[in-house]
C-alpha cells in the first residue's frame, strides 16, 4: 500500500480498512490480515499507559511504539501521530519531531485540526513527508471542547468542518480522518475532497473506517462508545484462558510430563 494507492481505491470505491495498534505482537497478527494500514496513534497513552486523555502522549513515547510496530509489520504502511504541541512549535523542533518518527518507521504522519498547520503540511509535503490530516472531534483538543464530545452539530460549524477538509486537501494531505460527525457531514466532506476520508463515528459514507485493535477484539474493558463495534469478546476469552491455567497448575495437571525436559 502506498499513498498513490490509496486515492486509486478511493477513485475505484473501494473502502480502505486502517487500525490503531502500538506494539509488535500485534502488529504481527496485522501483518497477516488483509488490513490496509496501520496507525500508531497517540492514544496508546491511554490503551497502552492507563491515562485519561491523548495529552501525556510524548514523541519519545509514541517513536518507541512506531519503533515496535515496525518490527511486527515490516510491509504494512504505518502513520504515526504527532502527539500534543509536537508540531506546535517553531519550525526546527517540529520537523525533528517528524523526523524522528520517519526514522523510526513510519511512512506518514498525522496531525490534528486545521488551524494554524496548513503551512507546516505545506512543508511536510514538500520535503517528502505525506501527511494525513485528523479533523472533527480531535482528542489533542479535549481540555478546549470541554470533553470527549461530537462536532459538528450546528450549520456553522459543519460549514468550518467541511472548509477544513478542503483546506488540508489543499495543502497537501493524502488523506484525512473524519472523527465524530454527522454522518451527512461526513458523506458531504467524502464528496467533496479527492483524498480518502477515514471515518470513525462518522458514517458509513467514508472512504474507509479505523478502529483500535483493542476495542474491535473487545479488549477495552468496559470501554465501548458508540462508534465501536467488537468483532470478538476478547476479554473474556483471555479471561477463561488465564482461568484455565490457575486451574490446571493447581490441581498438578501443568506441567505435563511430556513438557518438561529429561
Amino acid at each position: 500500500m502506498t499513498v498513490s494507492d490509496l486515492k486509486k481505491r478511493k477513485l475505484a470505491g473501494e473502502k480502505l480498512t486502517m487500525v490503531t495498534c502500538y506494539d509488535a505482537w500485534s502488529a504481527r497478527i496485522l501483518e497477516a490480515s488483509p488490513v490496509d494500514f496501520i496507525l500508531v496513534g497517540d492514544s496508546a497513552a491511554m490503551v497502552m499507559h492507563g491515562f485519561r486523555d491523548t495529552i501525556p502522549a510524548t514523541v519519545e513515547m509514541l517513536a518507541a511504539h512506531v519503533e515496535a510496530v515496525r518490527r511486527g509489520a515490516p510491509t504494512k504502511f504505518i502513520v504515526a501521530d504527532l502527539p500534543f504541541l509536537a508540531f506546535r512549535g517553531d519550525l526546527n523542533s517540529n520537523m525533528r519531531a517528524v523526523q524522528t518518527f520517519m526514522q523510526a518507521g513510519a511512512n506518514a504522519v498525522k496531525l490534528e485540526s486545521r488551524d494554524g498547520n496548513e503551512s507546516f503540511v505545506r512543508h511536510l509535503v514538500e520535503s517528502g513527508v505525506p501527511v494525513m490530516g485528523h479533523i472533527g472531534l480531535t482528542p489533542q483538543f479535549v481540555n478546549a471542547f470541554g470533553g470527549f464530545k461530537v462536532q459538528g452539530r450546528d450549520s456553522d460549524a459543519q460549514k468550518k468542518i467541511l472548509a477544513d477538509a478542503q483546506a488540508l486537501e489543499e495543502a497537501g494531505c493524502f488523506s484525512v480522518v473524519l472523527e465524530c460527525i454527522p454522518q451527512s457531514l461526513a458523506a458531504e466532506i467524502t464528496t467533496s475532497v479527492s483524498i480518502p476520508t477515514i471515518g470513525i463515528g462518522a458514517g458509513v459514507m467514508c472512504d474507509g473506517q479505523v478502529l483500535v485493535l483493542q476495542d474491535l477484539l473487545g479488549l477495552s474493558g468496559n470501554f465501548k462508545p458508540k462508534f465501536v463495534r467488537r468483532y470478538l469478546e476478547g476479554g473474556e476469552l483471555v479471561g477463561q484462558a488465564l482461568a484455565r491455567f490457575c486451574a490446571d497448575v493447581r490441581e498438578r495437571k501443568f506441567p505435563a510430563e511430556s513438557e518438561g525436559y529429561q
